[in-house]
C-alpha cells in the first residue's frame, strides 16, 4: 500500500475536495468542510498527479472533460471494493447510469449481494474520479453518495446537461 506523499484542500465549483496523491497516482478526492490549502508534497511525481487531478476535476464540473487520465493509486483498496469500482467504471460511462441491482449483475452475483456492493460504494476513497454518483437506487431513485445527495444530484445533471453550443442566429 502506498502513503499518500501529497494533499490539498481544492475549492471546486461543486465545494471544497480534499485530494490526496502518492507516487503512484491519486489516493483520495472526497467533499470536505476544510478550508482550501497550498498543495504540499513529499515528491515531485505525487504532486504532478495533485496538479493533474485538480485540472482535471476543474474541466470536468466545468462541462469540458468527460474522462479522466490522472492516474488513480488502488493500493489500499480491498480486492473486492477494487472490483466493484472497477466493474462500475468499465460499464457505466459519462451521462449514463446504472442501479445497484445491475452493477451487482454486471459482478455476477447475485440480488443478495446488492447491499456488499453498496459497501464497496460507499468506502470509495475517489469521488468524482470513480463515478459511484452513476449508481442509483432501484427504479432510479437517488440513494446515497459518500458527498452528499445533493452534490449527487448535481453531478447527474451535469453530465445529462445538453452541451451543444447554440446555433448563431
Amino acid at each position: 500500500m502506498h502513503t499518500s506523499t501529497a494533499h490539498t484542500v481544492h475549492a471546486s465549483t461543486f465545494g471544497n475536495l480534499r485530494i490526496e496523491a502518492s507516487s503512484v497516482g491519486i489516493t483520495r478526492v472526497v467533499f470536505t468542510d476544510d478550508a482550501p490549502t497550498t498543495p504540499t508534497a513529499e515528491n515531485s511525481c505525487a504532486l504532478d498527479y495533485l496538479v493533474t487531478a485538480i485540472a482535471e476535476i476543474d474541466g470536468y464540473l466545468a462541462g469540458t472533460r468527460q474522462e479522466f487520465t490522472v492516474p488513480v493509486d488502488r493500493s489500499a483498496m480491498s480486492t473486492f471494493d477494487r472490483q466493484v469500482l472497477e466493474t462500475l467504471e468499465a460499464t457505466t460511462g459519462y451521462g449514463d447510469t446504472t442501479t445497484y441491482g445491475a452493477l451487482t449483475r454486471a459482478l455476477g452475483r447475485g440480488p443478495e449481494d446488492a447491499r456488499k456492493i453498496g459497501g464497496a460504494l460507499s468506502r470509495n476513497p475517489l469521488l468524482i474520479l470513480i463515478p459511484c454518483h452513476r449508481v442509483l437506487g432501484a427504479g432510479g431513485t437517488l440513494t446515497g453518495y459518500a458527498g452528499g445527495l445533493p452534490a449527487k444530484r448535481a453531478l447527474l445533471d451535469l453530465e445529462s446537461a445538453d452541451l451543444l453550443l447554440p446555433l448563431a442566429i
